[in-house]
């Protein structure tokens, strides 16, 4: 199924449609970007980027998390992931073509990006949803992904089986509305098939800076 209304863009790719729930909607774009932008676009992130393997804290014990990350998005936007506090110095020239295109496909604009590296099949997420509070009671959230084809799923928000699961190609986009955050959580599993890398750039828009907690 297809849509053709405002989040379609200018292109003539329009994008699947896919219903999970009421208005728990997605919309994936495949050959999304232009060819000349996206060709040599995985490597020269894989250069250019300042990926880094945080730890986190878990029940009192430290894991590595099983991918690389890098935050980016306009100076100052501060953002919480992995358990660690990061602020945005600007958005690196690599990026910018990409921010744009992405925006121009969803019709939303975004100022902040997480990339992930998942260099091979045992790399992976687990269930979670993009609802921090710096995103706001409505996140959009775009989600381009470059290199080895993997799965992304889904499952109702709270636990239950899987739902949905959706395998992610080269150069595809992937949108979801602010119904999918509140209902459901997504995940991308292990698949010790894979052997080559992946890319992920999730784009969002960080609405109010939250100030960390502090203890009494």
């Amino acid at each position: 199924m297809t849509v053709n209304d405002s989040r379609a863009g200018s292109r003539n790719n329009a994008p699947q449609l896919i219903t999970l729930a009421g208005e728990a909607r997605l919309w994936l774009w495949r050959d999304a970007l232009p060819a000349q932008l996206s060709q040599s676009l995985q490597t020269a992130l894989n250069n250019e980027l300042d990926w880094q393997q945080p730890r986190i804290q878990v029940f009192g014990r430290y894991h590595t998390v099983p991918r690389l990350t890098a935050w980016h998005g306009d100076e100052g936007i501060p953002y919480r992931y992995s358990g660690h506090r990061h602020v945005a110095a600007g958005w690196p020239e690599v990026l910018r073509p990409v921010r744009d295109s992405v925006s121009e496909l969803c019709g939303y604009t975004f100022n902040s990006v997480l990339a992930n590296r998942y260099r091979n099949g045992e790399d992976c997420m687990g269930y979670h949803s993009d609802d921090e509070p710096e995103l706001g009671p409505e996140p959009w959230i775009a989600s381009y992904s470059l290199g080895a084809e993997r799965d992304f799923v889904f499952r109702p928000r709270g636990g239950g089986r899987q739902c949905l699961c959706l395998a992610l190609p080269d150069n595809s986009l992937l949108l979801m509305s602010p119904e999918v955050q509140r209902g459901f959580q997504h995940a991308l599993p292990r698949r010790q098939r894979v052997q080559a890398e992946r890319l992920n750039l999730t784009f969002r828009r960080i609405l109010t800076p939250v100030t960390p907690r502090t203890r009494n």
